[in-house]
């Protein structure tokens, strides 16, 4: 194969750590709404990692507290409660002057995705950001991969990065990439590599 090689990354829980932002913006929330650390308690314990379908989950909130965002307003507010290290933007940066694309793969919707990867710096420091909202097609279908590569100018050929095994990791491998599991969750392949920080990942990838 011709080209760069492709490093593509997952978003959530991977370069950023998704769950600590959504404890953030629940105790705001919570706060403006007027609720105590109960409901706090109860959304952190409800959110399943972001799994469970947002209506779903500020509908059961509104019976159990009698109020609830709507899911407009948290896609808006929750990335603001965002955030990325600065040796992972760091990383990202060394990553492609050592000669890599470097893409970020997302499941997810478009504007809090977007938001949440304009907030924390990640939109600059990478080639392209991947949207499955945006591009029509999710983990762990591989097509999603090839666009990443096309659309950040490498061939697909190289790693993916994620903390989740039936997306992240079997996407990866439907792909052809070399995967690493960032974290222990389980429930899909077994990746090539497992981590318990994305910055290992960086190192693995770089030697």
């Amino acid at each position: 194969m011709q080209g760069p090689r492709l490093a593509c990354f997952d978003l959530d829980n991977t370069l950023i750590d998704r769950d600590a932002a959504f404890r953030e913006w629940a105790r705001w929330w919570c706060g403006e709404a007027g609720l105590g650390e109960d409901a706090v308690g109860w959304l952190a314990a409800q959110d399943n990692g972001g799994f469970r379908p947002r209506a779903e989950l500020f509908a059961e909130l509104r019976q159990q507290f009698g109020a609830a965002p709507s899911v407009e307003s948290y896609d808006r507010e929750h990335p603001l409660f965002t955030r990325a290290d600065a040796a992972v933007l760091e990383a990202l940066t060394e990553l492609r002057a050592a000669g890599w694309r470097v893409a970020v793969v997302t499941n997810g919707g478009v504007v809090q995705q977007t938001l949440k990867l304009e907030h924390t710096g990640i939109a600059a420091a990478v080639d392209y950001c991947c949207v499955s909202e945006a591009v029509g097609v999710r983990k762990p279908d591989a097509q999603i991969f090839a666009i990443a590569a096309e659309r950040s100018g490498a061939v697909l050929d190289g790693w993916m990065v994620g903390d989740h095994p039936a997306y992240d990791i079997a996407g990866g491998r439907n792909a052809g990439l070399r995967t690493i599991l960032v974290g222990d969750r389980a429930g899909g392949p077994a990746a090539d590599y497992s981590v318990q920080s994305v910055l290992e990942a960086f190192r693995i990838i770089a030697t």
